[in-house]
């Protein structure tokens, strides 16, 4: 998500800069083309050299404060535009970058709010109108989010992001004028890689609503060899760092019972796309759970510890970072990855207990290859790598299952949404937990989804993506021939 800048300005007054006089009006067109060119941090300087010449011109405290949000330092960024905001409190890209820097902090209702202020101020903002819409999709407010989505390309035709939002969204089915456009030739020309990829993974979506799986299936192929110009898929990193934990969870557990009364933390593991979103809808219906999501806690703690001379504990590391987001007993922490680490949470993190999500293989895998993840994950636009990720968590999870096998519970996505009644009776039995029938209609939670299952997990529980991999049979032939070499799925995919 990024900020909005202004490069049309108009000249104000004159700064010294290496001894050559130039107006705010080049610094700041020099800023943003450096922005545009990926260079913040030296677009940076020229805002801040703005500044300290004394410089009150709001739309520099608005860009500056985009760039320090873009860069990460987001306290300073909310001041420079709180600032651009008390300087001119009609200047709608400042409210505009605000949203943007909450809806990064996770803020989504300050966020909508803002970006109510800046349609309101600026009524063809359409980058503000899909960003309400990509929120409101969060909040599971869909009906709005398409409406707002549909008004953002009313503006603005040529904005990619709007037409892969919606080629997600069950309803948007019913209206053709996007729809034409999207499959246009005209919507082609001109366009950047990234662009392209968001044009391709939309079409692929409608054609496989339209139960088009050929044409799909070329769309996908297209968008994801895109991807993979842009950012090469390394699973050799994700294999390298499970060996290295795999040998740290060989090391000396700690003593657990001084901490018999400690938090109880949940940890969902395995593959994305394999039914953790679900899983934590369920399990957060509970009132004393608060779901952490996709955070990197555990991992920060963990090298955090390995950082002190004396390992400092890492349990107590951990317990810290969560008492900053909340003072409630139980938590749920989704990062999938964190599979890496089951051996270090089973010996190291009292009271843990572990879920590990998988579902058929090739179901899973067709999953991610469709999802279009914003950022990391590069593997996913491989079925190869997909396939070699897939098998490393297998192979790494059975492992750590048969050491610590009574702190992990093994939850099949296949027979959860098959027979949820059965499976999620036995999961809450399972964590100790008192029933309610509650937990059965998790597509009533209330709370913000932020993870490519957003759409999906509103719908009550169902079974509409067993077996998928089998319209897709012939673009997985990769995939298959890598899992095929283990006698696990020989006969299974035969």
């Amino acid at each position: 998500m990024k900020g909005f800048g202004e490069k049309n300005q108009s000249k104000i007054v004159k700064i010294t800069k290496n001894k050559q006089k130039v107006t705010i009006d080049e610094c700041i067109k020099k800023a943003f083309r450096l922005k545009a060119q990926g260079k913040k941090l030296e677009a940076a300087k020229y805002y801040e050299l703005l500044i300290k010449k004394g410089t009150y011109d709001y739309r520099v405290f608005s860009n500056y404060g985009a760039i320090l949000n873009e860069i990460g330092r987001h306290k300073e960024a909310e001041l420079k535009l709180k600032k651009s905001i008390s300087l001119n409190p009609k200047y709608a890209n400042a409210y505009y970058n605000l949203a943007v820097l909450s809806i990064g902090q996770g803020n989504f209702i300050r966020a909508e709010l803002e970006l109510k202020k800046s349609i309101a101020l600026k009524s063809d903002f359409a980058i503000a109108y899909y960003n309400l819409g990509f929120i409101l999709k969060h909040l599971g407010r869909l009906k709005e989010s398409e409406s707002f989505h549909q008004k953002a390309l009313a503006i603005d035709p040529q904005l990619t992001d709007a037409y892969l939002s919606l080629s997600t969204m069950q309803a948007s089915d019913k209206n053709q004028k996007w729809q034409n456009q999207l499959f246009s030739d005209s919507l082609l020309k001109n366009k950047n890689k990234r662009e392209l990829v968001n044009i391709f993974f939309a079409r692929s979506n409608i054609l496989h609503k339209q139960q088009n799986y050929e044409e799909s299936s070329r769309y996908l192929k297209l968008a994801n060899k895109l991807k993979l110009d842009l950012h090469p898929s390394k699973p050799e990193m994700i294999f390298n760092k499970s060996k290295f934990l795999l040998n740290e969870s060989n090391k000396k557990e700690i003593n657990k019972e001084k901490y018999l009364n400690s938090t109880e933390s949940i940890f969902i593991v395995g593959m994305f796309r394999s039914g953790s979103t679900l899983l934590e809808s369920i399990l957060s219906m509970k009132n004393d759970v608060y779901d952490l999501g996709e955070i990197n806690f555990l991992e920060e703690s963990f090298f955090e510890s390995k950082k002190s001379e004396q390992e400092i504990n890492l349990a107590k590391l951990y317990w810290k970072k969560i008492n900053n987001k909340t003072k409630l007993n139980i938590t749920t922490n989704k990062n999938l990855f964190n599979y890496q680490f089951t051996g270090i949470i089973a010996n190291r993190i009292p009271n843990a207990k572990i879920i590990h999500c998988f579902r058929h293989p090739l179901d899973n895998i067709l999953s991610i290859y469709r999802a279009h993840f914003a950022g990391g994950n590069e593997y996913s636009s491989s079925l190869v790598d997909s396939a070699k990720v897939y098998l490393d968590q297998e192979e790494l999870m059975t492992e750590y299952k048969n050491r610590f096998g009574s702190k992990i519970y093994d939850l099949n996505y296949d027979k959860l949404v098959s027979n949820p009644n059965q499976e999620i009776k036995l999961l809450i039995s399972w964590l100790g937990w008192k029933w309610e029938d509650k937990y059965l209609s998790p597509h009533l939670n209330a709370r913000s989804v932020t993870t490519a299952s957003n759409v999906q997990v509103r719908s009550p529980i169902n079974t509409k993506s067993l077996g998928g991999w089998k319209n897709y049979k012939e673009m997985l032939r990769p995939a298959i021939e890598i899992l095929t070499k283990t006698d696990k799925y020989k006969k299974l995919l035969s």
